[in-house]
């Protein structure tokens, strides 16, 4: 089908092909949670080779793209962080009620990270999109694999293999700046020390790929020991090589294949 079209054939030729055949998987309910947002494939030489609705993302194993920031406070007194945490509203289609980072989202077709962010941190958390333009600091680019519990229709649960690729943001934002949900994606915000952001992970109440930003906060940081063999274990985890076709889209680095 999609894959026998020939190597001349646009993304959006190869887009209209798969999309009845997802259609028919939306509606006989083996595909759930149509979200009307597509992911891009990129094909070995960095170009999108065709779009894909984001729900149906997991079910193909495509590596998909997404953007979070964590905004913090530093304390005057001990000199230490204290992180905006996000509580994910109970109402969410995903990890409903789950401790989130101060903004995060997936990353759209053809959308930069940087502006994907500013939206999504403007919409979630009423950033003043001024002080994000002037503060706000790319600090690092993740890569892993989430096993990722999904019900599928007719089958049930079942874990699909997702490769993941995320940029990371930081902003410190001073006392007069409180993030606050400016729509019904995050139910509320709060102001954690890191023994409290550890406790929480440590309890398994982060949803899965905000925990790993968070750990990799933490390590950078220095309030993970990262000298040792598990700190290294967890870094190369962090940075894993997927062996599929992945483009940089973060303007620190150039837009080639990696």
């Amino acid at each position: 089908m999609t894959l026998l079209t020939p190597p001349t054939a646009t993304a959006s030729t190869r887009t209209a092909i798969l999309l009845p055949t997802l259609q028919q998987l939306a509606s006989h309910g083996i595909l759930r949670g149509w979200r009307n947002e597509t992911f891009p494939l990129y094909g070995p030489d960095g170009t999108i080779i065709l779009e894909i609705e984001r729900a149906a993302s997991a079910l193909f194993g495509i590596v998909t793209y997404g953007v979070q920031m964590l905004c913090y406070t530093d304390d005057e007194v001990s000199s230490t962080p204290h992180l905006w945490i996000a509580k994910r509203s109970s109402l969410k289609q995903t990890y409903p009620g789950m401790l989130d980072t101060t903004a995060a989202g997936g990353l759209s077709t053809r959308l930069p990270p940087r502006e994907a962010i500013m939206r999504e941190a403007s919409e979630e958390a009423g950033i003043p999109e001024e002080l994000m333009r002037r503060e706000m600091r790319f600090v690092d680019r993740i890569s892993y694999f989430h096993v990722k519990k999904e019900n599928v229709g007719g089958i049930g649960m079942v874990e699909l293999l997702q490769p993941e690729v995320e940029y990371l943001y930081e902003l410190r934002l001073g006392k007069e700046v409180v993030p606050s949900p400016a729509d019904s994606e995050v139910e509320d915000f709060r102001l954690w020390g890191v023994q409290e952001v550890k406790k929480a992970l440590g309890e398994g109440r982060f949803k899965p790929n905000s925990a790993v930003v968070v750990v990799d906060f933490l390590l950078r940081r220095g309030f993970l020991d990262g000298s040792n063999d598990d700190g290294e274990r967890i870094r190369r985890r962090l940075h894993r090589g997927l062996d599929l076709p992945v483009v940089d889209h973060e303007e620190e680095y150039s837009s080639v294949p990696i």
